[in-house]
Formats: structure tokens, C-alpha cells, sequence
């Protein structure tokens, strides 16, 4: 039995981009409509090949650049690349102004960016005792400060598998442990012997049930010997080890416990580099080439760009994705421009995918999209005023609406929006059009 563990958050919500699966790529060729993207076909073929060099690992260490203008598409797209590639790949998103902080130097957040985006999967085998507990005691004893408290002392527990049955005593750790995660008899636990740590498996099958409906995992009571070793998979990133190296950890669960320290220092990455290695060698690990977004790219200065080009040529680089709407702009910190912000020794060694303003039918699919995902419903006539707002405004501003639309026509009691709402909600929230007429005509009103 292999046990994979990972360390990820999950967050899910009705987003801008939410709807999308995929590149929405057949037999190597984009659909018109597929997966949540729309049009942009030279695009997603583009990605698609871009997604299989990855998979394949013949495109670690370079860069991508999505450049078009805005509303075409570019985080779609790379968001696209992100579901294609799986989640077992690292995908890390970072926005240019955010490498400018007062506490952390910038070459500092690019290079904990780029070490997230490298993944490292880790085999270890531990002996741990597993079982299904058959009983349990705990003895108790009065608080060193507080006598009217009682704080276990020991435990004795009986463990059992389809082939035996043991007991086993323990200290106080492991009996906090058995009472913080309410383990009681009937349950099956793994713990692992060399650090103590407990974990909860679930409800044993076989154990009687006190109710009809209960929030338990129910599982199958273990097999084979009590005490054993198990494979365990976790999937880290170099950032991660390099956390833990600066702990100062000497396996892995020191990951999860230890003292936080700040600083990583360039000589904590080379052993965590020389660690994996060695691991690699060893048969032990396996690196995961990720991906790092940056979007806004034009926003780094002539510092963080020659960083970038240096760390693009070590052997521990991940794919970097790059997206900008920039056409011919100066380079932040210098008086030189160039294409979309970006040096031109650096642009040079990118493979540049463009993308291209959305026509009608593509707008009039992506809002039907949009329209399926917030669960809105519109009769003809008022999807027909949506994708007019969208042709002659811009598409943004036509998705942002859909929530205002679905809220004005709930407060005024209706089941689905309709073309007054659609009118109302336009003449509430004003496009950046609008906006630039109201600024010239209150121009000197404003604070310049």
C-alpha cells in the first residue's frame, strides 16, 4: 500500500475563470469552443505543444511569453495550460508588482516563486504499527501544577489485523494524541515508530455502529503483520525543503514540526539541491518541472529581468510563463523600450505565442459560457443587448456585469433578469469609456 500525501490548499469559487477545463485540444487541434475556452485556435495549439514538451521534460528551463491585448485571453490561457497539465505538476501564479516589498528583496520573492514551481516527489519507507484498536486504557495522573487536573500518563493499547493481535504501551505524547483526535476503540490507527505520530485511518468495518448516520471514514481492517513498513509519497516543492533545512531538520517530518526561521540563505538551496540529488541517485525522489505565471510582466525593473536570465540557465529551473498587453514600453528602471517591456536578450530566448481580440460569435459563446456558469438565465432579446455591450464596450465590462444584472433583478423579485435590468445595471456601473468622458468633462474638478 502506497500512502501519498501532499501539502496543497483548495479554495473554490464562481471565478473569472472558474468554467475553465482545459485547452480544449482533439486529436491536436483546437475546437472552436471546448473545455471553457473559446476561438484563440493558433493559440491553444500553440499550448498544446507547449503542455506536451512539459509533460515530456524537454522544455525545462525556458520561458513562454502570451502577449496580446487585454481581454484576449492571455490568463485564460494559461489557466487552461495549468488543468492540462494535472495537479501533481506545481503551477505557480505571480503578478509583477508583487516582487516589490519592503521586506524581502525581490531577486528573494523571484526565487521563492521559482523554487515553488519545482516540484520533488519523495519516496520514503518508515515502519510504522497499524492496526485496528480492540482496547484501550489510559491512566491518568494529577497536573505538576495543578492538582485538581488530570494529565495522562501512559497508555495501553491492544491492536489487531486480520493475521494478529498485540498490545503496546506508550507515553504521554502518544495518549494526548489518541485523546486530541478522539480515537477510540474500534478505530484504526497508524503510528509510526520512530517519531510517535498518530494518525487516524477511520472506523474500522467491522466495528459496531452506534448510529444509522455518522461522520466517520469507514475502512478495512489491515492485513498482515502489526508492525511494518510502509511506503509514503509526499509531494514537496524545493521550497518546502528549503524551509525545512532552515529548521534544521533531519528528516522528513521535520517539514511539519520545528522552529520557524525566515532566512533561506543561497547556501541552505545548494545543500537542498545536492540533498535531491543525492535522493535522485539514490532512487529515492524525482524532480517535477513546474510551471511559474508571471503575469504583468512589464511591471519588473531591468534588475529582477537579468535575475530571470540567470536563473533560466541553472539545472533546477522550472517553465516560466510570462503574459503582458504591452506593446512598445519603456523597461522599468531604464530609459530604453522595447517589446512588451521586456529586454531584448531576454525576449530573444522566449517562445512568443500572440493572442488576438475575441469577434462576435467567439464574445457571444464565452458570455453563453459565463451566462451557464453564474447560473443566470436570459431570454433572447436581453443576451442579445449583453453581447452588444460587449462589441462596443469591451468584454470585461459585459462579464462584470452579470452580477449586478442577477442581483437587481432578485431584489426586484423576478426569476430571471431581463433587458431593463440589463440597461439599469449599465447605467449604474459605467465602462472605462464613459468613465474617460466624465474625467474630461470634471477634468478641472479632479485633483490633478
Amino acid at each position: 500500500m502506497v500512502i501519498r500525501m501532499s501539502i496543497e490548499r483548495r479554495f473554490e469559487r464562481i471565478a473569472a475563470h472558474s468554467h475553465i477545463r482545459g485547452l480544449g485540444i482533439r486529436n491536436g487541434r483546437a475546437e472552436f469552443a471546448a473545455d471553457g475556452m473559446v476561438g484563440q485556435v493558433k493559440a491553444r495549439e500553440a499550448a498544446y505543444i507547449v503542455v506536451q514538451m512539459i509533460k515530456k521534460g524537454k522544455l525545462a528551463g525556458r520561458a513562454i511569453l502570451l502577449a496580446g491585448p487585454p481581454g484576449t485571453g492571455k490568463t485564460a490561457l494559461a489557466v487552461a495550460i495549468a488543468k492540462e497539465l494535472g495537479k501533481d505538476v506545481p503551477f505557480i501564479t505571480l503578478s509583477g508588482s508583487e516582487i516589490y516589498s519592503t521586506e524581502i528583496k525581490k531577486t528573494e520573492v523571484l526565487m521563492r516563486a521559482i523554487r515553488r514551481a519545482i516540484g520533488v516527489r519523495i519516496k520514503d519507507i518508515r515502519e510504522v504499527i497499524e492496526g485496528e484498536v480492540k482496547k484501550m486504557e489510559i491512566k491518568m495522573e494529577p497536573h505538576p501544577y495543578n492538582p485538581y487536573q488530570q494529565i495522562p500518563k501512559q497508555i495501553r493499547i491492544t491492536l489487531a489485523t486480520t493475521s494478529e493481535e498485540r498490545s503496546f504501551t506508550a507515553g504521554t505524547e502518544i495518549a494526548l494524541s489518541f485523546l486530541q483526535q478522539g480515537i477510540r476503540e474500534g478505530d484504526v490507527i497508524m503510528i509510526d515508530r520512530e517519531t510517535g505520530r498518530v494518525v487516524k485511518l477511520g472506523r474500522s468495518k467491522e466495528a459496531p455502529r452506534e448510529y444509522d448516520i455518522e461522520e466517520e471514514t469507514y475502512v478495512e481492517r489491515p492485513s498482515g503483520p502489526i508492525i511494518k513498513e510502509r511506503e509514503f509519497i509526499y509531494v514537496l516543492s524545493l521550497h518546502d525543503l528549503d524551509v525545512r533545512r532552515a529548521r534544521g531538520g533531519t528528516s522528513i517530518m521535520s517539514l511539519f514540526f520545528g522552529t520557524e526561521r525566515e532566512e533561506i540563505t543561497n547556501e541552505i538551496r545548494k545543500d537542498v539541491d545536492e540533498m535531491v540529488k543525492n535522493w535522485i541517485e539514490e532512487g529515492r525522489a524525482e524532480i517535477i518541472p513546474g510551471v511559474l505565471f508571471i503575469d504583468e510582466v512589464h511591471m519588473l525593473d531591468v534588475e529582477a529581468f537579468a535575475f530571470l536570465n540567470r536563473a533560466l540557465e541553472s539545472e533546477m529551473a522550472p517553465i516560466i510563463v510570462f503574459a503582458s498587453n504591452r506593446g512598445i514600453t519603456r523597461i522599468r528602471g531604464t530609459d530604453i523600450s522595447a517589446p512588451h517591456g521586456i529586454p531584448i536578450d531576454l525576449l530573444d530566448r522566449l517562445l512568443i505565442i500572440n493572442t488576438e481580440p475575441y469577434n462576435e460569435e467567439e464574445i457571444r459563446e464565452i458570455i453563453r459560457i459565463r451566462l451557464k456558469e453564474e447560473r443566470i438565465e436570459l431570454d433572447e432579446k436581453s443576451f442579445n443587448k449583453l453581447v452588444e455591450i460587449a462589441v462596443n464596450n469591451s468584454l470585461r465590462y459585459a462579464l462584470m456585469l452579470l452580477g449586478p444584472i442577477k442581483e437587481l433583478a432578485e431584489i426586484k423579485g423576478k426569476s430571471k433578469p431581463d433587458l431593463e435590468d440589463i440597461i439599469e445595471a449599465s447605467n449604474l456601473f459605467t465602462d472605462y469609456k464613459r468613465s474617460a468622458e466624465t474625467v474630461k468633462k470634471y477634468e478641472h474638478l479632479f485633483l490633478p
